[in-house]
């Protein structure tokens, strides 16, 4: 099997280092902060959905998302650089920071715009992105939006069922630690229009 299929156990992840990457306090686009701290009435919803520039367009096109960011999340190694991520040695999956205000757009909404980005079937890979790096992932910051999270999968899994596609494989864990990416990958498809964009939905619409 290939190592890139395989998460990497914790003993053997890379080790990363003290300091945080350096990024632009300011949302390329709009301009709103995109590290804390954030506003009282803004809350916080992270997302892997295979390579993380196309999903972060997505998200920041949203009525009522504040912000976004990339990062990687999910792992075992701190900070680390997307060289180090895309080795498959840190347990990290290339994720989406989303801060938006829940009285313009609700954390239903953002999974409902989650779900029908990608194909949540795939395991360790998004289309023809290979690697753990791109696996599916929600990571909730309170109860609340883990039940959400949880409900919506079922939800999700049903409307697939019916279309005969398989089992999801999405991961659903608590947000622990969530590590910036690089500068340059920030807000990507804004600074590089006719970058690469591998995300893409299945077409199978999320019906409560």
């Amino acid at each position: 099997m290939d190592i890139k299929s395989l998460l990497i156990q914790p003993e053997r992840a890379l080790p990363g280092r003290e300091s945080s990457l350096i990024i632009s306090a300011n949302h390329f686009v709009n301009d709103q902060p995109i590290t804390p701290p954030f506003s009282d009435h803004l809350e916080l919803a992270d997302f892997g959905l295979g390579c993380f520039w196309g999903a972060e367009r997505i998200f920041w096109s949203l009525d009522g998302v504040d912000a976004t960011a990339v990062g990687y999340m999910g792992g075992y190694t701190p900070n680390p650089t997307y060289e180090e991520v895309c080795s498959g040695m840190t347990g990290h999956t290339e994720a989406v920071r989303v801060i938006f205000d829940s009285k313009k757009i609700s954390y239903e909404e953002l999974l409902r715009v989650f779900w029908e980005s990608h194909n949540p079937t795939q395991g360790m890979r998004q289309g023809n992105d290979l690697g753990t790096q791109y696996r599916s992932a929600v990571y909730t910051h309170n109860e609340t939006q883990r039940k959400l999270a949880l409900s919506s999968k079922d939800i999700y899994q049903l409307n697939l069922s019916e279309k005969s596609f398989g089992l999801i494989t999405t991961e659903i864990s608590n947000a622990e630690s969530f590590y910036y990416a690089e500068d340059y990958h920030q807000q990507y498809l804004a600074k590089n229009p006719n970058g690469y964009c591998g995300i893409g939905g299945i077409g199978i619409d999320f019906r409560p």
